[in-house]
């Protein structure tokens, strides 16, 4: 098993959505072996051994992992334990992707992630509800809306933003154009 991403998201549909789903996943899950008051870690030993199997490419090296990989690594493993063989499968192809991603690629989508993570519960719901409408689109249908966002100018680009964001209640004021001053 591989370790599991970080916060992320990432602008391609089809990564984003994966990468998205799986961290949505392993955000909500109560972990087994979490991070000690302390902040010295999770103890090999202190962990049930389900986890330990699917963590044993870890252990000859586990003491020497930061606190805070051990802690993800342990709620990974957890969730993991508890999916079924088709999640499994599921899982193992999001992961490959995301390992298939660039540096680059990889920041923009821990970015994109924390935002969310940011967003009130009714504007994270409205993005879990627009996934939902993309996942249910064809790939036609998908590579045209692809098409047409990319034809469009950083300018126009920024204003279906803006002006989604203005029909959202308590969406924050528009930013200004790239290279532009803000009004006041």
């Amino acid at each position: 098993m591989s370790e599991f991403p970080r916060s992320s998201s990432h602008r391609s549909g089809g990564v984003l959505a994966g990468v998205l789903l799986a961290l949505l996943a392993l955000t909500s899950i109560p972990a087994q072996g979490d991070e000690s008051p302390d902040g010295t870690g999770v103890a090999w030993d202190q962990l049930p051994a389900e986890q330990q199997e699917v963590l044993s490419r870890f252990e000859s090296r586990w003491a020497e992992l930061p606190p805070e990989r051990q802690s993800r690594l342990a709620v990974g493993s957890a969730r993991w334990s508890t999916m079924a063989p088709e999640e499994r499968a599921a899982a193992q192809e999001r992961f490959g992707r995301w390992r298939g991603l660039t540096p680059e690629q990889r920041g923009m989508v821990r970015e994109q992630f924390q935002r969310y993570q940011q967003m009130s519960p009714e504007e994270q719901a409205q993005v879990r509800r627009n996934f939902q409408r993309f996942r249910q689109m064809t790939p036609e249908q998908r590579q045209k809306m692809q098409q047409g966002w990319r034809q469009l100018t950083p300018q126009q680009r920024q204003r279906l933003l803006d002006q989604h964001r203005t029909m959202r209640p308590g969406a924050p004021p528009p930013r200004p154009a790239p290279g532009k001053a803000p009004n006041r």
